[in-house]
């Protein structure tokens, strides 16, 4: 299958098997706080405890042991504000094969060093703009295998095994709430979810929009400037893989605030004593907001997609 092709539900019932011997089976509990204070059922998908903190090793896996012998041998290099760049690195680790991962120089210290611990070759660059930008010079120069962050079908087909996982943990939901940066995680859950009636809602913050942008423009828009606390949801832009999956499977894409998304963090800790960092707490602050559309009472799974916080910065978030 080529690259620039959105996978189907074979693609990623055959990824299956390529991620889940390296990865946890993580926990879907239920809510009952949670539950009362938003009218829902709520059940939480805890990607918070996957491996490396995030949902991201389930694409990298699965990209990573489709390569050809040569794309191996050369290398392999993408770009990451920190949770892609830890599940790239783990997923190179396991397969044996060289990283290069090129990170904008305000990147979380904590997301770097565990990069680096994995074993891959970091390269800190600029803004997020001019890190593309080196991305793109290195990979001509070094002649390594550019793996797109998410517009990418075999990493879409990975990520969407967290939807084959959930829908087998939990009968009769009725909707899946998750976060959206650059699209990967909502492609794959959408395309897992569309042999299913089960409605999908993402969630962005509002400093960094792209896919609602992507959906009134229908293309991809580059941003000019983002500014938000959850940086897993900071790409300056969408896919044309994720942007096509989202005009397919998405019901709904929510925009919430950084004070919503401090909320929802505070409340997982209080209630659910789990550390989540912004981006896997901003589909909870589109529930407790109101944000969508959904029936009272709906069994909804809420993706907590991440728990990498930066602990320098956990007082202003929580303040």
């Amino acid at each position: 299958m080529t690259l620039d092709v959105l996978p189907g539900i074979q693609e990623v019932q055959d990824a299956v098997p390529r991620v889940q011997p390296h990865l946890h089976r993580t926990p879907l509990v239920a809510s009952r706080t949670l539950s009362e204070l938003t009218g829902f059922d709520i059940w939480l998908k805890c990607e918070n405890l996957q491996k490396t903190g995030s949902f991201k090793p389930r694409g990298a896996l699965n990209r990573l042991a489709t390569l050809t012998p040569e794309q191996r041998n050369a290398g392999v290099i993408t770009i990451s504000a920190g949770n892609n760049a830890q599940g790239m690195a783990f997923a190179a680790h396991v397969m044996g094969v060289h990283a290069v991962l090129v990170m904008p120089e305000n990147a979380v210290a904590s997301k770097v060093a565990a990069t680096r611990g994995y074993g891959a070759e970091v390269v800190l660059h600029g803004d997020v703009h001019a890190a593309f930008e080196r991305l793109e010079q290195l990979h001509r120069e070094r002649g390594l295998t550019l793996i797109h962050p998410f517009d990418d079908s075999m990493l879409i087909a990975g990520h969407g095994t967290l939807g084959l996982e959930l829908c087998d943990q939990l009968d009769n939901i009725d909707a899946v709430v998750c976060g959206v940066g650059g699209g990967g995680l909502s492609a794959g859950l959408g395309v897992a979810l569309s042999d299913r009636d089960i409605a999908l809602h993402a969630v962005e913050p509002t400093g960094a929009a792209t896919m609602t942008a992507a959906l009134e423009a229908s293309e991809p828009v580059h941003l000019d400037e983002v500014s938000t606390i959850a940086d897993g949801l900071a790409p300056p832009f969408v896919g044309r893989l994720n942007l096509e999956a989202a005009q397919r499977f998405v019901s709904g894409v929510h925009v919430v605030t950084d004070d919503e998304i401090r909320g929802a963090m505070r409340l997982l800790i209080e209630r659910t004593k789990y550390l989540v960092e912004p981006a896997g707490a901003a589909a909870l602050a589109a529930l407790l907001s109101r944000r969508s559309p959904l029936a009272p009472a709906s069994r909804v799974v809420v993706v907590l997609s991440g728990g990498n916080v930066d602990l320098h910065r956990l007082a202003d978030f929580l303040d």
